[in-house]
């Protein structure tokens, strides 16, 4: 892989994790509502379940994919409704106040397993194999899921850290039910540019 191609795949993977999809709107959620340190083995398991899930899918779930197309399908679906559920959660999620004894952020091993049911993770993961390995070989598949590595942590903490600043503002009991509630409306509507196109 020249540099060229490199620098290409950076800015690919900068760009995927960067823009709005369930991952950014949750951490939002949680930085506003956890802060920022708690929310870090959210952002920690977000990075390894993605670079794991694009580690496998160019060892051969790609393959598995193109032949037998039923088993995306059914991946979407179970994608869908446990976004749905997931919407839920945050929509009713408590206030303040009582957030410290009954609701926590998500975990290391939660965020992880989350990119498995995420599907934009899904639509990233493939497309970086699909454009920047399309051989599958062991060594182009290794650099794809390392160049998101490198650039996921950072540009998803902008997520996080915005959720801080407005923590305060939603000291207000009402203020931050509508958050919860705008956060919901919007992580379910980022499940139509990935599933009502298709795929």
């Amino acid at each position: 892989m020249g540099l060229s191609v490199l620098a290409a795949l950076l800015g690919f993977a900068f760009v995927a994790t960067v823009t709005p999809g369930p991952n950014n709107l949750m951490l939002m959620a949680s930085g506003a509502n956890f802060g920022f340190g708690r929310t870090l083995p959210h952002m920690a398991g977000i990075v390894a379940g993605l670079a794991v899930l694009i580690l496998l899918a160019g060892a051969g779930l790609m393959a598995l994919f193109e032949a037998v197309p039923v088993v995306r399908t059914l991946l979407q679906i179970i994608c869908a409704v446990y976004l749905l559920w997931l919407a839920w959660k945050v929509a009713t999620a408590a206030p303040l106040a009582s957030a410290s004894s009954g609701s926590r952020p998500m975990t290391f091993m939660q965020a992880a397993a989350f990119q498995w049911v995420n599907p934009k993770a899904w639509a990233i993961g493939l497309s970086a194999i699909t454009i920047y390995a399309p051989d599958r070989s062991f060594v182009s598949v290794i650099l794809v899921a390392a160049a998101f590595t490198l650039v996921s942590f950072p540009a998803i903490s902008v997520w996080a850290w915005l959720g801080t600043v407005i923590r305060r503002w939603l000291s207000d009991a009402k203020r931050r039910r509508t958050f919860n509630v705008a956060m919901a409306c919007l992580l379910v509507a980022s499940l139509y540019p990935i599933l009502g196109a298709g795929g």
